[in-house]
């Protein structure tokens, strides 16, 4: 249902485009209109930079344009949320309780859906930039969940960049709001960029800069279509 009402929402706030890396020698395409090429294999983590509330609905719809409808963890907060949190436990999505000692869990249940089969989104940053601005920055340092989870399965690690949601929302939440209000009619454009999967080795900390330097050339290649000055100037 998430992916579904992403591609059906964000077309009508901006213009979104996708790109991939190509296909390794001997690996099977996923394909899509637009997107030839791309691959995300089966029981992937799915590492995305975050830098809006917009940003999720974003790489959700590029991902359905690949055929790929992942498992996403998210703040515990949205489960509260009246309809929207039956919506996301009835279709397995991972509650991460921060600074909680429930917070363990989320690895587990993510551990569980790879073991399955089906890809798990992952925000590695674990929260939204404090910046006030909409222009775009490098993500900042990932967190150790994503390592840890790579670490415990085995599991292959496909980076994914997203530009644009800021010129969607940002700022303080009345900036937010009147950018969400107006994003119909600005249109700004956005753009996901999907990195070719990687497997992470050495010891936490050296997987964890393994995957951040990974998002970040996705977060780039995807800042730099849209002519972002923080991605031409790296």
């Amino acid at each position: 249902m998430l992916s579904r009402l992403s591609q059906t929402l964000v077309p009508t706030i901006g213009r979104l485009t996708v790109t991939v890396d190509a296909v390794p020698t001997g690996a099977t395409s996923l394909g899509g209109t637009g997107a030839q090429g791309a691959v995300v294999p089966p029981g992937s983590i799915l590492a995305a930079n975050h830098t809006s509330l917009a940003d999720p609905a974003i790489v959700l719809a590029a991902l359905r344009r690949l055929g790929v409808r992942p498992v996403v963890m998210a703040a515990a907060g949205l489960w509260r949320i009246p309809l929207l949190g039956r919506a996301l436990a009835r279709e397995g999505h991972i509650p991460v309780h921060r600074h909680d000692r429930r917070a363990a869990q989320a690895l587990d249940l993510a551990a569980a859906a790879l073991e399955e089969g089906r890809p798990v989104l992952i925000y590695a940053e674990g929260g939204l930039p404090l910046r006030k601005d909409a222009a775009e920055a490098a993500p900042v340092t990932f967190r150790s969940g994503l390592a840890r989870l790579a670490e415990r399965t085995g599991a292959p690690v496909v980076p994914v960049g997203q530009a644009g949601a800021r010129r969607v929302t940002s700022g303080n939440a009345a900036k937010q709001l009147a950018g969400l209000v107006t994003a119909p009619v600005r249109r700004p454009d956005l753009h996901v960029h999907v990195g070719a999967p990687l497997t992470l080795t050495g010891d936490r900390a050296v997987r964890t800069a393994q995957a951040y330097g990974a998002v970040t050339d996705a977060w780039r290649t995807a800042a730099a279509h849209l002519g972002e000055p923080a991605a031409l100037a790296a």
